[in-house]
This record gives C-alpha cells, sequence and structure tokens, in this order.
C-alpha cells in the first residue's frame, strides 16, 4: 500500500487523534517539524489501514515492539494473525500487510551523493560491491538502493535489526535484473523489488510459499 504523507491540516488532525500516547509523545521528542508531520501521518494511516483490516476502529488498536522494535498487534489487543510493516522515505510511505507471515518492507529515494562504494564497502557483501562496481556509472545509484531496500526489507521480515549484519546475506542489485536473494538466506524467505514512484526504488520480503502481492495506494482526504 503506497500512501503520501503530505496531508491537509483537517486530515493530520484527524489522523493525530487516533494516536496512542506513546506514539503522541515519540512525535512530540522530533526537532524539525516536517519529521514530526510525517511521523503523525506514518502511524495515523498505518492505524487506519490496520483498522480496517480488523474492522475496528483506529484508536482501540494496541501495538506492540520486538526487541528491535518491530511493531505488531497487541496479544492483549487481538488474537488474529496479522502481520504488518511500514517504511517511508521524505513523503511517500508504503505498507505491507500480511496473514499469518512474517513480512519487512523498506523505500529509499535515489540519491546520487549518498551512493557510494565506501558505503557499499562497509556494509555490502563482497560479491555485491564486486556487481555494483561493474555497473555502469548511470545506474549505480539505482543499483545500490536496490540493494540496500532489499537487505533492510529482509531486517526488518525478521525483526533482527543490527542482529544480523548486512554483510552476512547478498542479493542481486542490478536495475532490471528481478530481485532475489543470492546466498545466505533460508528458502522460505521470499523477494519483490518494485518502484513506487519516479526516483523511488522499494522491496517487499516475506516468509512462506509464494503468493499473489496486490499493490494499492491509499488516498483520503477527510471523515476518517
Amino acid at each position: 500500500m503506497r500512501a503520501s504523507l503530505e496531508c491537509a491540516p483537517e486530515l493530520a488532525r484527524q489522523l493525530e487523534s487516533t494516536l496512542s500516547d506513546d506514539e503522541t509523545n515519540r512525535a512530540g521528542r522530533l526537532h524539525f517539524v516536517r519529521d514530526r508531520e510525517f511521523f503523525i501521518a506514518a502511524r495515523g494511516i498505518l492505524r487506519e489501514l490496520t483498522g480496517a483490516y480488523l474492522k475496528r476502529a483506529p484508536s482501540e488498536l494496541r501495538f506492540q515492539y520486538g526487541p528491535e522494535g518491530k511493531p505488531s498487534i497487541s496479544a492483549k489487543n487481538l488474537d488474529w494473525p496479522i502481520r504488518f510493516n511500514l517504511s517511508h522515505a521524505r513523503e511517500t510511505a508504503l505498507y505491507a500487510f500480511a496473514c499469518g507471515r512474517e513480512v519487512g518492507i523498506d523505500v529509499e529515494g535515489i540519491r546520487v551523493d549518498f551512493a557510494g562504494e565506501r558505503i557499499a564497502e562497509r556494509f555490502f557483501s563482497v560479491d555485491e560491491v564486486t556487481e555494483l562496481r561493474a555497473l555502469p556509472a548511470e545506474l549505480k545509484a539505482e543499483g545500490f538502493f536496490n540493494c540496500w531496500t532489499r537487505k533492510e526489507a529482509y531486517v526488518k521480515a525478521r525483526g533482527g535489526g543490527l542482529q544480523i549484519p548486512l554483510d552476512s546475506f547478498a542479493v542481486a542489485l542490478r536495475p532490471g535484473v528481478p530481485a532475489q536473494f543470492v546466498q545466505g538466506v533460508e528458502s522460505r524467505w521470499n523477494l519483490f523489488g518494485f518502484s513506487p514512484g519516479s526516483n523511488y526504488v522499494a522491496a517487499l520480503v516475506f516468509d512462506g510459499a509464494p503468493c499473489e502481492v496486490r499493490f494499492f495506494s491509499f488516498e483520503r482526504h477527510t471523515s476518517l
């Protein structure tokens, strides 16, 4: 699910009214106004989407967090096997939902000034660095962020955070080539790479048997 975090004031207020106290406090600790606005919109939209799946009011939902911060529905709140994950880059947010599967998603805006071999050498596997270096100059930035999002999505799906070194597994990163795990990942994990908009790349990871993946856009104006 793709959503814009650019919200009209009335919608922003409606979304904020559904947040829990801890989410409101987290938003308040963010220094920059735009970061606070995006956080509120991202969490408010997550609550609306999750509430729609579960047929519950967004404000009724209670979340819990894993050791590395991955959110899930609180066991005290609902006994239903829904799993979800979210990511945002600038004003673009992505949400992934699954039933009975672990799921992770990541999105990044392609930034030529950030994509570099020194960063790749620090976080990517040897094979990934070699593949990145072999790309034509005009494809290097996209290849870098293909790799980054695919790795982040897998780590988020696992809920492992920094406990899973990014160079301990490898993914295909060349633009135009289907996303896939190359080594270091069990076969039960599925990987999809896609672009949610111009100059963005994203990745979705989930476990279990292969299944249909459906993509939607979230559009809401007022009256949650």
